[in-house]
């Protein structure tokens, strides 16, 4: 190689070094039905599903992730250099414990998303680090954790709209190489779990297809306001969100979505009768 060519190539990575979140092609977004933890130890359709959609991405030069399992008062973005990898449950077996997601973090990410959300003052946080929501199936994308990842909190104080419309100041960084992922499950009542068929796939009371069909309608509908009022759809959206956690990431990415872009879905199954599995792919 030429030795003007070699400089260059070196001026390059430094360059994109010293930037990280310089301008890219969009990058998709995703809304991850994590479901049960251990899917980031066990084999399956659904943790292939991940791995199959990990392959189809663009490689970012960073993940922003919104997980149902870090709710918080006023909104909190993690600033730290090294996430530590939380293991927010209980009850599985002690392989699950020991798993550790080492991925980076990204102060500069972290940064750059306080300064464009205008809606509300944005805190850098040093204490959280990667929840379940997130490393379970992060760690099927990105198995090698050489992707820097960042969390940032739902507050649960405000209603969905303002979660929608929060979303859509994240939109920017979409052309920055960061793939953002909501992380939640559409369906998740986990007080009315069918026990005896929790390793049966597609298996779905009534109330919960209903709810799932409906869902997946509006999806593809582009009928985001139905689904920002969920709470007025009736018996089977009720019993399938009875607490907004799981729920509030759809709206995340759904909200990021463009007027013509493509979307979706994959991994739609229900598990043990009262949860669905379905993801989003959009881009």
């Amino acid at each position: 190689m030429a030795p003007l060519a070699a400089t260059a190539m070196k001026l390059n990575e430094f360059g994109k070094l010293m930037n990280p979140l310089a301008s890219t092609e969009t990058m998709p977004v995703l809304f991850l039905g994590h479901g049960n933890p251990m899917n980031a130890i066990e084999e399956n359709e659904f943790v292939r599903g991940f791995r199959n959609v990990g392959k189809e991405l663009p490689k970012p030069t960073a993940i922003l992730c919104i997980s149902a399992h870090w709710e918080t008062r006023g909104t909190f973005v993690t600033a730290m250099q090294h996430p530590k990898t939380i293991h927010d449950f209980g009850g599985f077996p002690q392989a699950l414990f020991d798993v550790q997601y080492p991925a980076p973090g990204s102060p500069e990410l972290a940064k750059e998303t306080k300064s464009i959300i205008k809606k509300t003052e944005v805190a850098l946080d040093e204490s959280w680090g990667l929840d379940h929501g997130c490393w379970s199936v992060v760690k099927n994308l990105y198995p090698n954790a050489d992707v820097p990842v960042i969390q940032m909190s739902l507050d649960y104080y405000q209603t969905p709209q303002y979660h929608y419309d929060l979303a859509k100041e994240l939109s920017v960084l979409r052309k920055k190489g960061v793939l953002i992922i909501g992380s939640g499950n559409m369906v998740h009542n986990l007080g009315m779990i069918a026990w005896d068929k929790l390793n049966t796939t597609d298996y779905a009371y009534d109330w919960a297809t209903e709810a799932s069909e409906k869902m997946k309608g509006f999806i593809h509908n582009n009928n985001h306001q139905a689904l920002i009022n969920y709470k007025s759809q009736g018996k089977a959206f009720d019993l399938a969100i009875p607490s907004p956690d799981h729920f509030l990431p759809l709206l995340y990415t759904l909200a990021l979505k463009g007027e013509n872009e493509k979307l979706s879905l994959f991994n739609d199954k229900a598990v043990a009768g009262s949860l669905t599995m379905t993801s989003v792919k959009i881009g």
